[in-house]
């Protein structure tokens, strides 16, 4: 199944940056991004871990630029974007781990908050952009631990330090918006300038630290028990492909209708999305077929992470016609599938995990989601 035909066929010859395109959610990106045939260019710092998707899936191979570089650095980063000239622009580049935030605070807020600062005024310098689109993350939102999901215009808020730049970088994105980018004025400035904000994602080929599946797997692997920090805490999970399918459709919009587009939105699984991380460690030794897990002792870490978590998707699902396509349960298969393939045919990761991209588009296709289908299917 050819997917060129997807997302109305914006991407196809589009020259697109990614940024973070060497992590796991920018590896994924960039795959798809190539098979609906994009021009893909990617700004990161080398693979942040050892195995990384990016290696074992020989993403390198589809990219038709590569540059390693920290988005910190202004001129390097403005430089190189002024190279490319993209027309659309991911900006996925981000210290992304809540735990690691309380170690390198500093490092965090000048990655996520000033790296964004400094990809925003590289795209006022580089008239060819026409999409701009900032990733950031659910936990953007104050989180009040209550029960009710958090919508587009909650207030931005976060606890530890990751949290809280997320909060931050949203809060550039809007002066941004308001002061360089206004929706209103595009007929001048040329740019639609979003942000978006995913559930927790899960998927194959993602190795990072303190995160539920890699560490699931490492266990698994080594034939040792599952221990979990958190079993209580309430996550939305979703598969990767999920949130990416958002972000490409409404870049898509974006890209046709700039305009009405350039907003916050959520991306995340729904309500029967939102389970405990003790569900999911269940869930994950069931689809590997053996294995057990077990709690830590929780007094023995006294960081602060939030236990209650959820993203409000109406918006999405009312303006965009986007909805989430798997389950819960289909999200674990999928992902432990692919670890399992891979331990037994790490040479073909690549086919893997495009072979992922188009099954997860059939799938939505058959469901009458708008943007696996064909213009004259609408």
């Amino acid at each position: 199944m050819s997917m060129k035909h997807q997302f109305n066929n914006v991407f196809q010859g589009k020259r697109v940056l990614v940024t973070g395109h060497t992590g796991f959610k920018g590896s994924w990106l960039s795959l798809w991004l190539s098979e609906l045939g994009a021009e893909v260019y990617g700004y990161a710092l080398d693979a942040p871990t050892t195995p990384s998707l990016f290696e074992e899936a020989d993403v390198l191979s589809v990219l038709v630029g590569h540059e390693i570089g920290d988005v910190r650095d202004k001129g390097r980063l403005k430089a190189y974007v002024q190279k490319v000239r993209p027309e659309i622009v991911f900006h996925m580049a981000a210290q992304p781990l809540v735990r690691l935030s309380y170690v390198e605070p500093a490092e965090t807020f000048e990655t996520n908050v000033m790296g964004t600062v400094n990809l925003l005024e590289a795209v006022r310098s580089t008239p060819s952009v026409r999409v701009c689109q900032v990733i950031t993350s659910d936990k953007c939102y104050e989180n009040r631990e209550w029960v009710y999901a958090y919508r587009e215009n909650d207030p931005m808020g976060g606890y530890d330090p990751y949290s809280n730049s997320k909060g931050c970088s949203e809060l550039v994105v809007s002066s941004y918006r308001q002061s360089f980018f206004h929706p209103e004025r595009i007929s001048e400035h040329g740019v639609s300038l979003s942000s978006v904000r995913a559930g927790n994602v899960i998927g194959g080929g993602d190795w990072a630290l303190d995160r539920i599946i890699p560490d699931c797997i490492r266990a698994l692997e080594n034939d040792e028990p599952v221990n979990i920090r958190n079993p209580h805490a309430i996550r939305p999970w979703q598969h990767v492909l999920e949130p990416l399918s958002g972000y490409l459709w409404l870049a898509a919009k974006q890209y046709i209708e700039p305009e009405p587009h350039a907003e916050g939105w959520n991306f995340g699984p729904g309500s029967i999305g939102n389970v405990p991380v003790s569900d999911i460690a269940e869930m994950v030794v069931k689809a590997w077929g053996s294995g057990s897990y077990a709690c830590e002792n929780l007094d023995a870490d006294k960081v602060h992470e939030a236990r209650f978590l959820k993203l409000d998707i109406t918006k999405a699902k009312d303006i965009l016609k986007w909805q989430p396509v798997n389950s819960v349960d289909d999200a674990i298969r999928m992902t432990v599938k692919w670890y399992l393939n891979r331990s037994l045919d790490a040479e073909n990761l690549q086919a893997e995990t495009i072979e992922q991209i188009k099954l997860y588009s059939e799938k939505a296709a058959q469901a009458g989601v708008f943007w696996a289908m064909n213009k004259d299917e609408l």
